[in-house]
């Protein structure tokens, strides 16, 4: 595959993006634990400032569980909540360990997560032989900063070592492509591997197959 004309490197989002999750499992694996329904654990769990803290490393896993206990009204042990937490990862998004090698071929590829550490501790290990795809990884609780904050992009251009415009960024979430916009990204929302693929295609004019 040729390189593009209009960028030098592709950044990702990682969640919906590159691996599909599912909160509703962890749900499940802490109603199951806590002899509750899942539907009671869901309708009272939040991305909550405690949530966005654990992202930012502000805080530490046994911190954020704590939390949980408090926000859920379940008294879990910290196993028991990391075994719901780390059960959120489904699968590689169909079709996304044929793409990634494709496009590495032709220019860097780089990641951009909001995160934690129990979860990047997990999916980087899961996701391995995947995530060799790319040049290296971003993740916000090292970063202390998260999405859609624009001044973290703007952090992670300049230490890829791409102007911010030469760089295209992809986000299943509206607010995360706004702000790497107004760090001056190309960034599009891709809700599915086939928006993906055409933004690659029509936008950047990169020769994929369909």
């Amino acid at each position: 595959m040729a390189r593009s004309d209009s960028v030098d490197a592709l950044l990702f989002d990682f969640g919906n993006i590159v691996v599909d999750i599912d909160f509703s499992r962890a749900f499940e694996v802490w109603a199951r634990a806590a002899g509750v329904s899942p539907a009671a654990v869901a309708e009272h769990f939040s991305f909550d400032t405690a949530y966005e803290a654990h992202e930012c490393g502000k805080i530490e896993c046994a911190q954020y569980f704590s939390s949980l206990r408090e926000l859920l009204g379940i008294a879990l042990s910290d196993q028991q909540f990391l075994a719901g937490w780390n059960a959120i990862f489904v699968q590689p998004t169909p079709g996304m360990s044929e793409l990634l090698p494709e496009l590495a071929s032709a220019m860097p590829l780089y990641l951009f997560s909001n995160t934690n550490a129990a979860h990047h501790a997990y999916w980087s290990e899961q996701y391995r032989a995947l995530l060799e795809n790319f040049s290296a990884i971003f993740c916000s609780h090292q970063l202390g900063a998260r999405k859609p904050s624009p001044a973290v992009f703007r952090r992670i251009a300049d230490a890829i070592g791409v102007e911010p415009g030469r760089l295209a960024f992809f986000d299943d979430l509206p607010e995360n492509v706004h702000g790497a916009r107004q760090a001056g990204l190309l960034a599009f929302h891709v809700a599915s591997m086939r928006d993906l693929r055409q933004a690659l295609v029509n936008d950047l004019q990169l020769s994929i197959a369909l």
